[in-house]
């Protein structure tokens, strides 16, 4: 789909690309894949083994950057009009009485979050179907066109107008306009909803190269390789600072790098960078003025500092270090570039190589009190000094959980029931989530147990074991949407 060229083709020393991710590695980002494209071509990419290039990765909230195009094509076909009042398009999701604030409430307020208050979480509220949900629950409601804050339900009910309207899922609607001409996301999937509908303010599956795609044909305003394929104007609308975010989510004297207004589902950041933004760092920030594209999938749910560190390296390194001619080619930077990404591999936690401790807990088995997670026996055996297994027992019966010591070791983390195509619907199949699992040595009698989800759901969880005589004290920590629940919580156990 794209052509590769040399960071120095493209005015960017490769130095400067090797230093930013190694900044990014230095402050604890866990990184899957990033990109750098200028114009439309690739100077830069790179993979955390076991990622790749074909690797379709959730994208999370950059869903809704797509949906907020997807709006604009409809209005483009006359389907519908950006002031027109969303609950005049769902009659039939309506129970009765509706507030007189959410009966104002226009798609081009949704569109920019100046809506009346998001509705309450839905995966606890035993309602599959979620336009429904946020037409009808009480709650508290304030005028629409008012302040902004974020409205993830909110958008979730744009998509279901979009489904409603082209009478066809999203990303069919969206490869039918779009991306069949541009040949990208041909093995992209969107996850559902309970009710069938498309996930759509969180669940888009594609590539990397996909995201990169759909950032260029956004950034030229609908044009892609010389063809116009969307209207101009909405997509000048939907990448503007139509709406003040600066207090959305912090203080208001707050600096956020990535609150510098909202579009259409589309967020303004740092050095005039125009992004679409998802849980965990999924993002892909252009900057039109220098015809510079960046795109990263992570996993950075519990380390937001991540995201605010990354806007500020790209506006200071690549928004503002860019020139505007080639740099002379540097070969022995290109080559040191090309051998340090090809090695990168998923975080692990890292700890100490050894611990006297291994060799007086191997085998032992711990009976633990009653506690959140309800673990009732856990015990560690190790191979050798490099590898082993956590073995415990739930309510779900006993688990194994292999591992490596400062290393990942990649197998299915052996929880049952969570999710899969469909969002908060629980599988009965045996289904079990991609991980990856690595166990440090903190001191001598200290040790971190850490699970990364690595499917098309992600999230990663904790467990930290400090060992006192025949005494085990462990703290359990989750970052996860709607799963890894059983496993927060802390338990004392005993030989």
């Amino acid at each position: 789909m794209f052509e590769k060229i040399t960071p120095e083709q493209a005015g960017i020393s490769s130095k400067t690309v090797k230093s930013f991710i190694q900044k990014l590695e230095k402050r604890g980002a866990i990184t899957h894949s990033v990109l750098f494209m200028r114009g439309d071509k690739i100077f830069a990419e790179a993979y955390w083994k076991p990622f790749h290039k074909d690797f379709c990765h959730r994208q999370y909230s950059q869903t809704k950057s797509f949906v907020g195009v997807a709006i604009g094509l409809l209005e483009e076909e006359g389907k519908l009009c950006l002031d027109d009042k969303i609950v005049d398009y769902f009659p039939e999701k309506i129970d009765g009485d509706t507030h007189e604030y959410l009966k104002q409430q226009t798609i081009r307020e949704m569109l920019t979050m100046l809506t009346v208050g998001r509705s309450s979480g839905w995966f606890v509220s035993g309602d599959p179907d979620r336009t429904h949900h946020y037409m009808n629950e009480q709650r508290a409601f304030h005028p629409s066109g008012t302040l902004w804050a974020y409205d993830s339900p909110g958008s979730q009910v744009l998509c279901a107008l979009v489904e409603k309207l082209a009478k066809k899922p999203l990303l069919d609607y969206l490869k039918e306009k779009l991306f069949n001409e541009m040949g990208a996301f041909q093995t992209a999937t969107v996850l559902k909803t309970p009710n069938g509908d498309s996930w759509g303010d969180s669940a888009m599956v594609c590539t990397l190269r996909d995201m990169a795609a759909f950032g260029r044909l956004v950034m030229n305003y609908g044009v892609w390789k010389g063809k116009r394929l969307m209207n101009e104007k909405y997509l000048r609308d939907a990448t503007s600072a139509l709406a003040s975010n600066r207090a959305g989510s912090s203080l208001a004297a707050d600096y956020s790098a990535y609150q510098e207004g909202y579009g259409y589902q589309i967020w303004r950041v740092c050095g005039g960078g125009i992004a679409f933004v998802g849980m965990g760092d999924q993002i892909t920030v252009f900057y039109p003025e220098k015809d510079l594209l960046f795109a990263i999938n992570s996993c950075n749910q519990s380390a937001k500092i991540q995201r605010q560190l990354m806007f500020i390296l790209l506006e200071e390194m690549f928004a503002l270090g860019l020139q505007d001619e080639p740099l002379p080619e540097d070969k022995a930077a290109q080559e040191e570039l090309q051998t340090y990404v090809s090695g990168l591999k998923l975080r692990s936690v890292e700890g100490l190589e050894d611990s006297p401790l291994r060799q007086q807990i191997n085998g032992v088995e711990y009976t633990c009190n009653q506690n959140p997670m309800g673990i009732t026996k856990f015990s560690f055996h190790f191979e050798n000094a490099t590898k082993g297994v956590f073995r415990y027992t739930n309510a779900q019966g006993d688990k194994e959980i292999p591992f490596g010591v400062n290393h990942n070791a990649f197998g299915k983390f052996p929880q049952f029931g969570y999710s899969d195509e469909y969002g908060a619907m629980a599988t009965t199949n045996g289904f079990t989530y991609d991980d990856a699992v690595s166990l440090a040595w903190y001191g001598e009698r200290e040790l971190v147990l850490f699970v990364q989800i690595i499917d098309r759901y992600f999230g990663n969880m904790s467990a930290q074991f400090a060992f006192k005589g025949n005494e085990v004290y462990a703290v359990f920590q989750k970052a996860a949407e709607n799963f890894l629940n059983e496993y927060q919580g802390s338990l004392i156990a005993k030989k």
